[in-house]
């Protein structure tokens, strides 16, 4: 019928949704279905639950209000004053004592330590020491110099010694003593040849046949009897570790299997369905009775605004606030006028006594000194600064009248 009475409409709509974009379709999970013992817990659960958790709330948000009340009304107010207390008490004095009294005697010490001992101390070093030590550079320089010389003529004679003397005998003691060596190496070897080969025949050659046909066999034997008892010891001890398996196997782990398929599992969930629903109910219950305290509240605060706030604002301006105008335009104002004129007399007073007191000064030090010298004036080739040059005016000897 919309359609057949807004033909032109129904035509636009549909060009509109043509050419809009297509928004891209979010798959959303299927939630899942609950069970009919979730549905049974759920209502007397929450029921319960509100009874219970409406108190509690309301308690709740009326230590919340006294709390907040007594923050800023008691409790800040309090904190500022005995901050301030503190810092009037602690801080200040030592901040003054500071301030006044410990970096001016530091300073006067200072000053004293650096006359005292800073200043005789650059005195010694650049009078004294500076000289002095020059000195000792000085002749160390010689000593050193006549050390070297003598040292130079010490290694002149040591290495003459050497070249002349030392160098010979050390060439014909090398040449004896490398003689000796390849006699003694000759006979060295000669004694090692024969000692190889005692050696040879006497321990190695029986030590390869002992080995070869008597260890060798005897040692297959053992570690073949070894690795049959070994067999055997691992087949029995499987043996007895399968045995010990299944019986352990039927005896526990089957009934606690069971035990938990069976008897636990099942509890759980229902404990879990109990626990999550009671939780729900908490959340549920705190929100509600959040509400329910706010409306309390609400209606609380209407009450108070209505039988002491709005007497107590009406009383205010209807009747403090006219009372306090003409107390002020009465009292107030003129006593104000009074005292600053009062106040602008004293200042009057104190201003020509001060300039009283001041001319009599200077007419005390005039009697006893005389008038002050005036400054002569100084004959000047340029004009000062009113009487500036011009056109028609000139300051040079050439052109001068």
């Amino acid at each position: 019928m919309d359609l057949e009475k807004h033909p032109r409409e129904g035509i636009e709509a549909r060009v509109d949704l043509r050419e809009q974009p297509a928004e891209p379709q979010v798959r959303r999970e299927p939630e899942a279905a609950e069970g009919c013992l979730a549905v049974a817990i759920r209502i007397p659960v929450r029921i319960i639950v509100l009874v219970l958790v409406v108190p509690v709330r309301m308690l709740w948000d009326a230590l919340v209000v006294t709390g907040r009340f007594l923050n800023d009304a008691l409790l800040r107010p309090l904190g500022r004053a005995l901050l301030w207390l503190g810092r009037a008490v602690f801080v200040w004095p030592f901040v003054g004592l500071w301030r006044y009294v410990v970096v001016p005697v530091g300073k006067a010490l200072g000053w004293l330590g650096n006359v005292l001992l800073v200043v005789p101390l650059v005195w010694l070093y650049r009078s004294v020491l500076t000289p002095v030590g020059h000195g000792l550079a000085w002749a160390a320089r010689g000593v050193g110099a006549a050390v070297s010389w003598l040292v130079r003529g010490v290694a002149a004679a040591l290495g003459w010694v050497y070249a002349q003397l030392l160098t010979p005998v050390g060439h014909a003691v090398a040449w004896i003593l490398k003689g000796l060596g390849a006699g003694l190496a000759a006979l060295g070897i000669g004694v090692w040849t024969v000692v190889a080969w005692l050696a040879r025949y006497l321990v190695v050659v029986p030590a390869v046949w002992l080995y070869t046909w008597v260890l060798a066999p005897v040692g297959g034997a053992v570690v073949w009897c070894g690795k049959g008892l070994m067999w055997l010891v691992s087949t029995i001890v499987t043996g007895i570790g399968m045995a010990l398996y299944w019986i352990a196997r039927i005896l526990f782990v089957l009934p606690a299997l069971a035990l938990w398929r069976w008897i636990l599992t099942p509890v759980g969930r229902v404990l879990a369905v109990i626990g999550r629903e009671v939780w729900d109910a908490l959340g549920h219950a705190w929100r509600v009775a959040g509400h329910i305290s706010l409306a309390v509240g609400r209606f609380l605060g209407t009450l108070l605004r209505w039988i002491f706030v709005e007497p107590v604002r009406w009383v205010y301006r209807g009747v403090l606030t006219p009372v306090g105008h003409v107390v002020r335009d009465t009292v107030l104002r003129p006593a104000a006028e009074a005292a600053r004129s009062v106040g602008r007399a004293t200042r009057q007073a104190l201003a020509a006594a001060r300039e009283s007191v001041r001319q009599a000064r200077a007419d005390f030090r005039r009697m006893l000194f005389g008038e002050p010298r005036q400054p002569q004036p100084v004959g000047r080739r340029e004009p000062s600064a009113p009487e500036a040059r011009t056109l028609g005016s000139s300051t040079t000897a050439l052109t001068k009248d």
